[in-house]
């Protein structure tokens, strides 16, 4: 279930000698080309004394206030984003005069310094600052946050700093990568804000590569618009102690007008045709729901978000005995009636209606998956089969997974079937082919490649979602997150996960390789999913729904993220220049490690999605270049 995607047709350039000269041109680009600002103002995390640097700031917060950030980082051994969350946690402490050691709180701020005391055992620490709320700095344009930085363990001198201007700006967009949690009944009824179901499509797409877009930065653009500014969120706790994690506050008014603009959006028929009239849906859908008659015959079937009810159509031809259709546009429900009544499926509840032709079996319920318990049409744990099409781009965007796992939680029988029941996302780094450059290169006959160049900065800031031909794909393809939609937990739909890539130059076009040294250009990373409806339960003909760049296009495309500079990659043994940096033509990396979190976004609906990536050379040396954030919204 996604909108907005426009596909365009990779374009390759055959010249081996221009491929060269292109190699050469991309080694001597350097992303960080800007101007030098003045030197940062590091301010103390417990006075207000400020030094020029972050070693003499970490030197006087251990001597004169018994905080020795380097220790405790080195302690409990914390990342980036564990040193991140560590500064936003103790800043946010010392605001409330409380100790961020042992919790006491002092009556001034002073007293909180007089308090202030060693920790004796940095290991048995409870991190109290592990918690995503921690990713929004806490102190604006606070320099210590990009500063930070020391280098971890098989890192080389290479290793990229965190950039303040782009990171700042990045996080004041995006905001923090919130945690949601499972949501109950009761607490829908009382808090709308914590509800949550599909979002609205507002998507970066493109026609023959990346469009350029003149949006802010963190924001989102589809023909020219903004996808508008990020609501403010806090984190807060249910009474029931059932959150994993933080979650976004959003205002009630907030979310019920952005849920009523995304059930407006998919008010329109013209969104229903693009999905109807994807083969490659309908066709696994159809399979799974018809073909396996020992799962549908007399089966009490639920069918989430069902818009037109074309799946609830088939639920009923396969012999359903009740058919519970939920969606929560007003417009679209009374469609979905109409539909079921006009082909003399729709469930009748007065024995005396002519309309009733005695094998409706079909139910439309208006609302939102989550409040239909205020209603009580519906007994708990009553339904044998739940079947949704809820997939998003990037499989999780519109977060509609969640509504599916609380349908599961709320109706669903004991050893009850889920239909998709697996999911699967995927990863591999896309070349050159993939882009818009080769265009640029030669519009006819002259040489526009700066235009290429400055559309592919601009890329990197931005999710793109549009068709990637598998020949543009430069390295192997890998599974960065699997889904049991059986037994995952809600809050199991934000994660991280690491993956290595490895070049896969035959994949790609012969012209995107330099043949002699087996080098070529990975220009970022693209994702898909699939989507399983395994035997577990479609016993008699399973199915999978691939919106794989090796399988035919679907309306979800794929998913596109830019590294801020190309990484030359090689398969082969060639000569390594050992005083290079790694990623660049005279070195290029044999992996890529990647670390990819993907969380629902502080705005409803949308998520956000980070990217860390690194390079390896053949002799084991590391590079790492600054972490990425993308909202996808």
């Amino acid at each position: 279930m996604a909108k907005n995607g426009t596909e365009y047709e990779p374009t390759f350039t055959d010249d081996d000698d221009e491929e060269s000269e292109e190699l050469q041109d991309w080694n001597d680009w350097d992303a960080k080309e800007e101007e030098e600002e003045e030197g940062p103002d590091f301010l103390c995390f417990f006075c207000d004394s400020r030094y020029s640097s972050c070693d003499d700031l970490f030197d006087h917060c251990s001597s004169t206030h018994h905080f020795d950030f380097r220790a405790i980082r080195k302690a409990l051994g914390l990342n980036f984003y564990g040193s991140f969350k560590l500064i936003n946690f103790v800043r946010s402490q010392v605001v409330e005069n409380r100790c961020w050691s042992c919790g006491l709180t002092c009556q001034s701020n002073q007293d909180l310094q007089n308090h202030l005391h060693e920790t004796v055992n940095f290991k048995d620490m409870t991190p109290l600052w592990d918690s995503d709320e921690y990713l929004k700095p806490f102190l604006q344009d606070d320099s210590v946050l990009y500063s930070f930085g020391e280098d971890e363990e098989g890192e080389d001198d290479y290793t990229a700093v965190v950039d303040k201007e782009e990171l700042m700006s990045d996080l004041r967009h995006f905001e923090e990568i919130c945690i949601d949690h499972d949501i109950h009944v009761e607490k829908i009824a009382i808090d709308f804000d914590t509800s949550y179901e599909s979002g609205k499509s507002n998507v970066a797409s493109s026609s023959n590569g990346y469009s350029n877009n003149e949006g802010s930065p963190g924001k989102v653009t589809i023909n020219g618009m903004d996808s508008g500014e990020h609501v403010e969120s806090a984190g807060r706790k249910t009474k029931e102690n059932k959150l994993r994690a933080y979650i976004p506050n959003h205002g009630s008014k907030d979310v019920k007008n952005i849920n009523d603009d995304y059930f407006g959006a998919y008010s329109s028929f013209g969104i229903h045709r693009e999905m109807i009239s994807d083969k490659v849906r309908m066709d696994a859908y159809r399979q799974a729901i018809l073909k396996n008659p020992s799962l549908l015959k007399s089966a009490v079937v639920m069918d989430v978000g069902c818009g037109t009810g074309i799946l609830s159509l088939f639920a009923a031809q396969a012999g359903a005995s009740k058919v519970i259709a939920v969606e929560a546009s007003e417009k679209m429900a009374a469609v979905a009636t109409q539909i079921a009544k006009d082909n003399g499926l729709l469930w009748s509840k007065s024995p005396g209606d002519s309309t009733n032709h005695g094998t409706g079996v079909i139910e439309v319920v208006q609302g939102m998956v989550e409040e239909l318990d205020k209603s009580r049409l519906i007994q708990p744990h009553s339904v044998d089969v739940l079947v949704s099409e809820w997939m998003g781009y990037c499989l999780l965007y519109e977060t509609m997974l969640s509504s599916v796992l609380f349908a599961r939680d709320q109706w669903l029988k004991p050893g009850g079937a889920i239909l998709p029941d697996t999911a699967t996302i995927f990863v591999a780094g896309f070349g050159k082919g993939a882009t818009s450059l080769p265009f640029w290169e030669n519009v006819y006959g002259f040489n526009m490649s700066c235009v290429g160049k400055e559309l592919f900065e601009g890329a990197s800031k931005i999710p793109f979602v549009d068709s990637v031909d598998d020949h543009g794909l430069v390295t192997s393809a890998a599974v960065l997150q699997s889904f049991d939609l059986v037994t995952m937990k809600p809050d199991e739909v934000d994660f991280t996960a690491n993956v290595e890539l490895e070049p896969n130059l035959g994949a790609a076009a012969g012209s995107l390789t330099d043949l002699k040294s087996e080098t070529t250009w990975c220009f970022g990373v693209v994702l898909w999913f699939e989507t399983g409806f395994t035997s577990r339960f479609c016993k008699e003909m399973p199915a999978v729904l691939s919106t794989s760049p090796y399988t035919p296009k679907t309306h979800w495309l794929q998913t596109i993220l830019t590294f801020k500079e190309p990484i030359a990659v090689t398969s082969g043994k060639s000569n390594i220049d050992k005083s290079a940096a790694v990623g660049t033509e005279a070195c290029p990396a044999v992996r890529i490690p990647l670390r990819i979190s993907i969380a629902r976004a502080s705005q409803h609906r949308n998520i956000d999605i980070s990217l860390e990536t690194a390079g390896v050379d053949p002799h084991g040396r590391k590079r790492n270049w600054p972490v990425q954030i993308f909202n996808l919204g």
